[in-house]
């Protein structure tokens, strides 16, 4: 975790300074979105004056959308330099968002209070590497009633050689949650940038959704929605993918092979 932290330390700045993550639309339009929450929007129904807390927000570009639709809103993550940019952002767009350092594990006891929603976005849950203990910790900060907002890579996506350039869609990682991670040392990182970055290790760790759902009724939730989708808001596998107008990306040939997203919203009774 630590090895993660530092990685996401370096990378924070070049994310910021990427068009990938759109900064300068936040800034120049009051309205702009962050690509995920529009996507998910017809799904996460009227947030005006709910409380809210991102887990896992890095540079908060999801958490300031959320706070655009009427939420008040709070994110939580492990790396400060993220929380810098974070910060930064959300000051420039003069939108009103608490951003807290803290371990995930540690959310409640760091925020001390609980909220009407938590949000978690793409790419947050394969940093993490136990699922159950994420789902208890979602259940410890959400108000009787509350609810779970979550969008998240499918983890067949995430089991998938990403590295292959023969056409094929070979699945190479694990599936389901193991004790060791997957582990990648790399300068590279997932957006466009000139950024000259350290050389970094990343520990991953995939869920499977059997995984994630049982988490989460273990901890006294009900599945409200559940909702596979054929598109990613990046081109996670170069060579078979192609772009569409809404950002989204989709497996050229036959979409329908693979699902590469889904939308899980739970609620937890009063």
């Amino acid at each position: 975790m630590e090895e993660n932290r530092a990685t996401w330390d370096d990378r924070a700045e070049a994310h910021a300074k990427s068009g990938n993550y759109h900064v300068a639309d936040f800034i120049a339009d009051p309205s702009y979105l962050s690509e995920v929450v529009q996507f998910d929007r017809p799904r996460l129904g009227d947030l005006t004056g709910l409380e809210g807390i991102h887990l896992q927000c890095h540079i908060g570009t999801d958490t300031i959308s959320l706070a655009r639709l009427g939420a008040r809103m709070a994110g939580l993550d492990f790396s400060e330099r993220s929380l810098e940019m974070a910060r930064d952002i959300s000051t420039r767009c003069g939108t009103s968002v608490d951003f807290v350092r803290g371990d995930l594990y540690e959310a409640p006891e760091v925020l001390g209070r609980q909220y009407d929603f938590v949000f978690t976005g793409i790419g947050a849950l394969c940093w993490l590497p136990d699922i159950a203990g994420w789902a208890a910790v979602v259940r410890r900060l959400l108000k009787p009633s509350g609810r779970l907002l979550l969008r998240e890579g499918h983890p067949m996506l995430w089991a998938l050689d990403e590295e292959r350039d023969d056409g094929l869609l070979v699945v190479h990682h694990p599936y389901f949650e193991t004790v060791e991670p997957e582990t990648e040392e790399t300068s590279e990182t997932y957006v466009e940038t000139d950024a000259v970055l350290k050389l970094g290790r990343w520990h991953s760790w995939n869920h499977g959704l059997g995984e994630v759902m049982s988490a989460l009724m273990t901890e006294g939730f009900t599945i409200r929605l559940f909702e596979e989708h054929r598109s990613v808001p990046w081109n996670a596998l170069p060579g078979h993918m192609v772009v569409g107008d809404d950002g989204e990306w989709r497996l050229t040939g036959d979409a329908d092979r693979l699902p590469l997203t889904y939308t899980l919203h739970a609620d937890l009774p009063g």
